[in-house]
């Protein structure tokens, strides 16, 4: 017989039933009737354990159901849970027969409320990034020793006594100067942005920090509204956003240029510890008077080893080297020098031979003459006439004749041929 078979017969008898029994049979009734349904609440008793899993309480103004979220289930939240924190829970109903309680084994959540910002913060995320505001070129950098330091925030928030307190004791030096602003409501975001301009306006800070302590998301929209999140951008003051705990964010983080996880963490990202910076000089110190007491040392050292007639034994030796390499470079240049002298002369003594050899009176030495008809050079028998007149120029000498005949090489040629 099946056990649900076997309890129904059991309520039904008169034999009366065991406290597992009973809770059995809710728990089976109580896990097939509710297997998925979303309950909203507001958490409290939230805590997680060393095994990862989330246990809490969801409650109304009339009634508390216990909750647990496993740790597999954790890992995809897209928010860390708080007490006080309103959210919708889905998930099925069970029961803890140990404790003989029902609970909700939750396997997803929300924040209750929060789709319609989230949606609304992301499509303005979207619309900046678009125009530029958050571009990585756009921030400056903040400067590491501050003297005048802005805060804008609630004057009477516990944000401002955190950076207070931080800047009083990493640097006491510093300028603090608090523009009040209110931080939440309506006014919030035209309060927080005219600080921020007025502080540009006349220049009263090196560094601007713009924050509040935590809150909900509701608590922290003026940190994300057009006005804030354009005079962030605008600021010629660098800027550090401070808005919440570490999970909290704004849109102003994303226009500042540089983004502080809190209040007192911003005031340290602010300021150098002058304390360490102090310390740092001191070693510093410390390390270059030792260096210098070893170099000196050194050097007395070395100069203790030298002696008079070492130095000009030494000198000595560096003249000698350097007249050596100074002959030798000597020598070398009259040895180049000396080679194109006499490749100079070769070539003047071949240029000689060749204009020797194109000399006429050189060619009329061997027997050669030159015959001229007036001025004109006879280079062909073409060129003269029986009966003519020529001149005969000499190696040595000169003559004039008449042509008794003359024939041309061709006819000559032919002549040869009848011979």
């Amino acid at each position: 017989m099946h056990a649900d078979d076997w309890l129904a017969d059991s309520v039904q008898s008169s034999s009366p039933l065991s406290v597992s029994q009973l809770t059995l049979l809710i728990k089976n009734d109580l896990e097939n009737k509710y297997p998925d349904v979303t309950v909203e609440g507001e958490i409290s008793n939230c805590k997680v354990a060393a095994s990862g899993h989330l246990y809490f309480s969801l409650k109304d103004d009339q009634a508390v159901l216990q909750a647990v979220m496993f740790r597999r289930d954790m890992l995809a939240l897209s928010f860390v849970p708080r007490d006080g924190m309103k959210v919708w829970a889905r998930g099925g109903i069970s029961v803890y027969a140990g404790r003989g309680q029902y609970q909700l084994i939750a396997r997803t959540m929300r924040a209750a409320g929060l789709g319609d910002i989230l949606a609304m913060l992301e499509e303005r995320k979207q619309k900046f990034a678009k125009e530029g505001l958050f571009d990585q070129d756009r921030k400056k950098q903040i400067p590491a020793f501050p003297e005048r330091i802005a805060v804008v925030t609630s004057a009477t928030g516990a944000a401002i006594r955190d950076i207070i307190h931080v800047l009083r004791r990493r640097n006491p030096k510093a300028h603090i100067i608090l523009l009040p602003a209110a931080v939440q409501g309506e006014e919030a975001a035209a309060s927080i942005a005219a600080r921020i301009r007025q502080a540009n306006q006349w220049s009263i800070a090196d560094v601007l920090i713009v924050g509040r302590g935590g809150g909900s998301i509701e608590d922290l929209l003026p940190f994300s509204e057009e006005i804030v999140v354009r005079a962030i951008a605008e600021s010629r003051i660098p800027v550090i956003s401070a808005v919440g705990h570490e999970t909290d964010w704004a849109l102003s983080d994303y226009a500042a240029d540089l983004r502080a996880p809190t209040p007192s963490a911003a005031a340290e990202m602010a300021s150098k510890d002058l304390g360490l910076v102090q310390k740092e000089i001191e070693h510093f110190e410390t390390v270059l008077a030792q260096s210098m007491r070893q170099i000196i040392e050194h050097a007395r050292q070395r100069l203790s080893l030298v002696s008079p007639r070492s130095m000009e034994s030494m000198l000595v030796r560096r003249h000698m080297l350097l007249m050596q390499r100074f002959d030798t470079a000597t020598e070398a240049i009259e040895q180049g020098m000396r080679s194109k002298v006499d490749a100079f002369s070769h070539r003047i003594a071949l240029a000689a031979s060749a204009i020797e050899l194109s000399n006429p009176k050189a060619i009329m030495k061997r027997g050669f003459s030159i015959v001229r008809k007036s001025a004109e050079i006879i280079r062909s028998a073409e060129m003269i006439k029986p009966g003519e007149e020529v001149h005969i120029s000499f190696y040595r000498g000169e003559a004039n004749a008449s042509i008794l005949s003359a024939q041309a090489e061709d006819a000559r040629s032919k002549n040869d041929e009848g011979l």
